[in-house]
């Protein structure tokens, strides 16, 4: 955990949210600025600074993060009619918290291409 990083704060529960889904590993909350009718971040646990770095120190759990991504579009109900997984990495993707974070958008068309 990191003291300074509002995401570690969400999983201490030291900050609130909405929470829409945990497991031991994993949370999933509301965004504070949703982009679509469905925009929830679904986040580790432990702090890592984006997907790529977590993937390489655990594969698993940047499976169970996929894993908890899907089950967030079922809650939803999003997962028939589509719905976009998005990370961020970086400043120039537009990286604002440096805790991996996966955006669930669906509700409504993602135009294509993004951005």
């Amino acid at each position: 955990m990191s003291t300074d990083c509002l995401f570690c704060r969400i999983v201490e529960r030291s900050v609130p949210s909405t929470v829409v889904h945990e497991t031991e590993n994993v949370l999933a909350f509301r965004d504070v600025n949703p982009q679509a009718d469905t925009h929830v971040l679904v986040i580790p646990k432990e702090h890592y600074p984006d997907a790529a770095a977590m993937a390489v120190a655990d594969p698993r759990l940047a499976g169970e993060v996929l894993a908890v991504a899907g089950e967030v579009a079922k809650i939803d109900g999003v997962d028939s009619s589509g719905y976009r997984l998005v990370f961020n990495t970086g400043a120039d993707a537009n990286q604002t918290v440096f805790h991996v974070h996966c955006h669930v958008l669906g509700g409504r068309n993602l135009t294509w291409p993004p951005g």
